[in-house]
């Protein structure tokens, strides 16, 4: 693996956008560590084994996941559909003992997070686009996800 110097830059970016103090990417011929001066943020998730492994592969694009869900009108029906941005672990909360960001029927507005995709180790809110009611939570808790994936229903009415 090697990285461009544009990619590099694109990932001092998302870094010091995604609020993590330090990344660390490490391959046989190639390590690259990016460090922040921001007040640390702790996150304690369980993430399945199996994870890592798929999640590898995103270094480079990895500055797409600082992109907010993208919402799509669902084509059956009134609701819009809030997708993945990212390939990742999802998780409903910010921690295994804190509550959940949102549940069916909560009301949301734009900037509202609705979870958090993990990848390769840092955690992206994931935010509201969208004013609406929760209609169906499309994923379960610390659930591996595909990019453009969709995680949630919204009613806009």
């Amino acid at each position: 693996m090697s990285m461009d110097i544009k990619q590099i830059q694109d990932l001092i970016k998302f870094v010091s956008k995604s609020g993590v103090n330090e990344v660390s990417i490490e391959e046989k011929d190639f390590k690259i560590t990016i460090k922040t001066n921001q007040e640390p943020t702790y996150v304690t998730a369980t993430v399945p084994a199996a994870a890592p492994a798929v999640a590898a592969p995103q270094a480079a694009p990895a500055p797409v996941a600082a992109a907010p869900a993208a919402p799509a009108a669902d084509d059956s029906s009134k609701y819009i559909t809030v997708k993945s941005p990212i390939i990742g672990t999802f998780y409903r909360s910010p921690g295994p003992d804190k509550a959940v960001f949102v549940n069916v029927g909560d009301e949301i507005a734009p900037g509202k997070v609705l979870c958090i995709v993990e990848a390769m180790k840092l955690f992206n809110e994931i935010e509201s686009e969208v004013s609406g009611k929760i209609v169906k939570i499309l994923v379960n808790d610390a659930q591996p996800v595909e990019y453009d994936q969709p995680l949630f229903l919204v009613d806009p009415s």
